[in-house]
């Protein structure tokens, strides 16, 4: 195959996927010619063609996709003026736990927060297809391990839990996420406000024990 066909291929598959595409299915999609390295050439070529276009190309946790560019997000809403679903203050501070300490428990979960985990929380954020059990904890009760998934990072727009940004304080975190998942949430109505205001390190710092490579 010709690389001007195999990137004319990508291309199309990769404006005409609904959902990110992992680079071996392009190898599938080119066939046994085209070698992995070549695939990634021609993503690293597309990418520089769409450069200076509404439209990017990137490389998420699960795969390669065409989105629109984050600056143009304000004026694309405007086809679609309906407010995002809004997530209570509690499943945004589940979700910020989870995302920096993970793999945790629902016992490790409630000491941080202070206060008892819901169970719809959780199951709310499995639903939406950002958390799953990787496992159980090795003592009594034997716990579940949640941890977050590829799919989260793919709404995040991050290739992997090391871009996760670095962050000082409880409320970083829930900056980083909320302005995602709420566009335009008033600071103000984040939750860990003490933990924000204070100049100790956040609970919610990656500690010797957590693990990125959950995924």
């Amino acid at each position: 195959m010709m690389m001007p066909d195999a990137r004319c291929i990508l291309e199309t598959a990769l404006l005409c996927a609904q959902q990110p595409m992992p680079e071996r299915d392009m190898g599938k999609l080119l066939g046994e010619d085209i070698d992995a390295t070549t695939v990634r050439q021609i993503l690293v070529e597309l990418q520089q063609q769409w450069s200076d276009r509404g439209v990017e190309l990137v490389s998420l946790a699960s795969g390669w996709r065409f989105q629109s560019r984050p600056q143009l997000r304000d004026t694309l809403d405007r086809l679609h003026p309906e407010k995002p679903p809004r997530y209570a203050r509690a499943t945004l501070e589940t979700l910020a736990i989870i995302a920096y300490r993970q793999p945790v428990t629902r016992g490790d979960i409630e000491e941080i927060r202070g206060v008892a985990v819901n169970s719809l929380t959780l199951k709310q954020l499995e639903e939406r297809g950002w958390i799953e059990v990787i496992g159980h904890r090795d003592s009594i009760g034997r716990p579940a391990l949640f941890a977050t998934t590829r799919h989260f990072l793919d709404d995040l727009g991050l290739p992997s839990l090391d871009q996760l940004p670095a962050l000082d304080t409880s409320m970083q975190a829930m900056e980083s996420l909320a302005a995602v998942l709420e566009p335009g949430l008033p600071l103000d109505e984040l939750p860990l406000e003490v933990a924000a205001a204070s100049n100790q390190p956040s609970p919610l710092a990656p500690t010797e024990t957590s693990s990125k490579d959950t995924l």
